[in-house]
């Protein structure tokens, strides 16, 4: 038996609103986007889902922890266009022997990781 992982959900105010951040942040494929949940896909077919109010789901926007991380393949690049953006991310931290990782926060307040591998 072979398990992938089938979606990573984040809850979210405005799922429309979302779903363009987190398509010009990101360059995930927005494959559909209602009022009740937005379904971005990244290159390699893994889901993000964002979860509006009418989803009734009972998680609250604004989690302070990072349930989901995204790897970049040039960190500081990302950091530059993020501030340009006006979403800037915190430092960059980590080792050359595990990975090096920055955090940013999407308009809801959710805490975002960002890795380099």
């Amino acid at each position: 038996m072979t398990t992938t992982i089938a979606s990573v959900f984040l809850p979210v105010h405005d799922t429309a609103a979302a779903a363009d951040w987190y398509r010009e942040r990101f360059e995930l494929e927005v494959v559909q986007a209602g009022g009740h949940a937005a379904v971005l896909r990244d290159p390699d077919g893994r889901v993000l889902t964002l979860l509006g109010p009418a989803s009734g789901i009972s998680a609250r926007p604004g989690l302070p922890w990072a349930p989901v991380s995204f790897r970049v393949q040039d960190l500081a690049g990302f950091r530059e266009r993020c501030a340009a953006a006006g979403s800037p991310c915190s430092e960059v931290e980590g080792k050359e022997a595990s990975c090096f990782f920055t955090t940013l926060r999407d308009p809801d307040g959710n805490t975002l990781l960002v890795v380099d591998r």
